[in-house]
């Protein structure tokens, strides 16, 4: 499977931060926003990534990331000179996905806790999966309607009244077919691709699953200036009592068994001394241990 993380928009909502740098290099924290999504996939087992973004700040996300080979990945970069909807990047991204399936994450969502995402990943096969989160505001999302014996039977995008209060939390996994419904989408009245749309054709077709994400498990969307700040606190609370780091892309490359003990070793070399280089110094000395 390969994955694609949309970080893309004008980041309006968080003006004037994104006078600066774009949403998604924003701190979260003490890393850039965009270190979260890219931890989930390459925790799930992705390492052929595609990050879409605008053509002013794709510098940047190349820069920090480069070609993804010091981290054991591939990372591809598109251009969506035009924010046109989430499913817009399925096309965006055509020839990047070829015949594989696919996974989007976007840029300003945060997950954490629970292995509801590592099974999915492990036990996908066909059609699409989704995810449903308990929030108190669903009309601001995507919002997914259940019948009595749990199963999805309706989708809505930012609905008036909703029918549940689960959302649809920025994860999407796909087979190869979402190349050729997206292509056969009409835009929406505020013209854009709805990733709703594409959630809605497979529920249609009977194959879409959709995963509820329980108590225990964390979702952020850090994508204005009052959840950015919200996102920092909740990470900065669950790292000082664990001490262990969300959003580490070298750990979880390390873990994933895409990074070997020794370039792990260099790329710490390389770090300036902080405390995320003192963090993964701890990571390195306690493999060292187990070994």
């Amino acid at each position: 499977m390969k994955g694609i993380i949309l970080a893309g928009g004008a980041g309006s909502r968080l003006f004037p931060l994104t006078l600066v740098a774009s949403k998604q290099l924003q701190p979260v924290y003490d890393k850039p926003m965009v270190y979260y999504p890219l931890t989930t996939l390459i925790e799930n087992g992705i390492r052929e990534i595609c990050l879409i973004s605008t053509p002013q700040d794709l510098p940047r996300f190349r820069q920090l990331f480069g070609d993804g080979s010091a981290w054991g990945l591939r990372i591809d970069y598109r251009e969506q000179a035009k924010p046109e909807g989430i499913a817009q990047a399925f096309l965006i991204a055509e020839s990047f996905i070829g015949k594989d399936p696919v996974t989007l994450v976007l840029g300003d969502n945060i997950f954490y806790g629970g292995d509801v995402f590592q099974r999915a990943f492990r036990d996908f096969k066909e059609g699409g999966v989704i995810f449903g989160y308990r929030v108190h505001d669903p009309e601001r999302y995507g919002v997914v309607e259940f019948d009595k014996t749990g199963k999805a039977i309706s989708i809505e995008e930012k609905p008036k009244m909703p029918k549940s209060n689960y959302a649809v939390p920025g994860l999407y996994l796909f087979d190869n077919e979402v190349v050729s419904i997206t292509r056969n989408m009409k835009p929406s009245a505020r013209g854009e691709l709805e990733i709703t749309d594409v959630n809605v054709e497979y529920l249609r077709r009977g194959k879409l699953r959709v995963c509820t994400l329980g108590r225990g498990f964390a979702w952020l969307d850090a994508g204005t200036s009052t959840s950015l700040h919200e996102a920092s606190a909740y990470v900065q609370t669950v790292e000082k009592r664990s001490g262990i780091k969300i959003g580490c892309p070298e750990e979880a490359a390390f873990r994933q068994g895409f990074l070997s003990f020794e370039s792990l070793k260099h790329l710490i070399a390389k770090l300036p001394k902080c405390e995320y280089r003192q963090y993964l110094e701890e990571v390195a000395a306690e493999a060292a241990r187990g070994s």
